[in-house]
């Protein structure tokens, strides 16, 4: 991949990394976790009754079946910047990865999810005017094979994308244009038509990342009652509800960061009521208590992610925020600083403390994301084209790197399943 400078309003200057789709935003969705162990714990029936779908209409929800890997292997997804998807196992007690195959036919795929079976992989697909969502079939060894055709998000620079709790529905967020899309998903798994596209409007303090929407991250709440819509350009994070019949989106209520914050990823305790925003501008995490009946959320208190906060040496720009499945733990990966920080989560979820940080093993670390396990954590690093993995001690929730990084591309998600 040629080098480019990047655009000032993204990153530090002249990084030779850089590549012109990327912008200082991108999950895994962390909720995927509490999402699997919903699904597990209600079953295709109660969750589809919960969610207003009959059991025989949520196809993604019969028990998970796992890719065949070799004994102690599990699947990885890479999404990368201009080498496609790159499928790899990892080593369930190391984190180690080995390269398997490529799905080089899609363009900056730098977000991707699983469905809730673990049959189908989704992406993004950047080739065009407009972005698209695709899904691929995953074969023995994490093999990729295209299913469907790719299907329109309806704006500019798409940049997250995630599976709707009953596996009917796949949510998606432009970035560029500053707008949020739904589409159908088949029987098949497949990318069906769009049902929702909608606009924000509306700007932030800062002229050179606010001068208008920037839709980063649409995800689900645990339970799967309301879909929220994080936006750096606006300083908003919205709610909506998901018609389960015609699968529109209606707006319910909007959350107002601290001016200027630019929120850009978010997180939900898995058990409590409250909510966990990663702000890439002005680096920290906001706490937000929830309200499950209305979907409101309500701001509470913002924390630095680097030790020194704002008096730290370097400009930082956090990325990815995860959260642990007992709901003890926190992860942020903060690019700048190039670290990995670890937080506890305090007074039943209302608060967060950081206990430490960990260098993310690479340049930019753009994602990260935790093992269905729970005891491993990879952190994708953009610039340095790595991808770090560390076992989590399951007391302290410590990060401790285990074995060098992996050599790859230059990266936008990791995702084991």
């Amino acid at each position: 991949m040629p080098a480019q400078p990047p655009r000032p309003s993204e990153h530090p200057p002249a990084h030779p990394l850089a590549h012109p789709s990327e912008h200082p935003e991108h999950t895994a969705p962390a909720p995927g976790l509490a999402r699997r162990s919903l699904v597990g714990a209600l079953g295709a029936g109660a969750l589809g009754a919960a969610l207003g779908v009959h059991a025989s209409a949520a196809w993604a929800l019969p028990s998970p079946s796992r890719p065949e890997c070799a004994a102690g292997q599990r699947p990885v997804f890479l999404g990368t910047y201009g080498n496609g998807i790159i499928s790899c196992t990892y080593d369930t007690a190391t984190g180690a990865l080995t390269r398997q195959s490529s799905f080089p036919g899609v363009t900056d795929p730098s977000f991707l999810a699983v469905s809730p079976n673990g049959k189908v992989l989704y992406s993004l697909d950047n080739g065009g005017r407009q972005g698209a969502v695709r899904a691929f079939t995953i074969g023995a060894g994490g093999a990729l094979t295209a299913l469907g055709p790719a299907r329109s998000t309806g704006g500019a620079n798409v940049t997250h994308l995630s599976v709707h709790p009953t596996g009917r529905y796949l949510l998606s967020a432009n970035y560029g244009a500053g707008s949020v899309a739904a589409h159908t998903v088949n029987g098949d798994g497949s990318v069906g038509a769009r049902t929702a596209l909608v606009q924000h409007t509306g700007s932030g303090p800062d002229p050179g990342r606010q001068e208008g929407p920037h839709a980063h991250q649409i995800i689900t709440d645990p339970k799967g009652t309301h879909v929220f819509a994080v936006d750096l350009g606006t300083d908003k994070v919205y709610t909506y509800r998901l018609d389960p019949a015609s699968g529109a989106l209606r707006p319910l209520s909007e959350a107002r960061s601290v001016p200027g914050a630019g929120p850009r990823h978010m997180v939900f305790h898995p058990t409590a009521p409250y909510a966990y925003v990663a702000n890439e501008l002005n680096s920290t995490v906001t706490v937000y208590a929830y309200d499950a009946a209305t979907g409101v959320l309500t701001r509470g208190e913002s924390l630095p992610t680097v030790p020194g906060g704002a008096g730290s040496a370097v400009r930082n720009y956090p990325a990815e925020v995860v959260i642990s499945a007992d709901g003890r733990f926190l992860y942020l990966s903060n690019r700048g600083h190039e670290s990995v920080a670890r937080f506890s989560v305090t007074g039943g979820g209302a608060g967060l403390r950081l206990l430490d940080t960990v260098p993310s093993g690479g340049s930019w670390p753009r994602h990260i994301g935790l093992a269905p396990s729970g005891t491993l954590l990879f952190a994708a690093n953009q610039y340095g084209r790595t991808v770090a993995a560390f076992t989590v001690n399951r007391d302290s929730g410590a990060l401790t790197p285990s074995g060098p990084p992996f050599a790859t591309s230059s990266l936008g998600c990791v995702l084991p399943v």
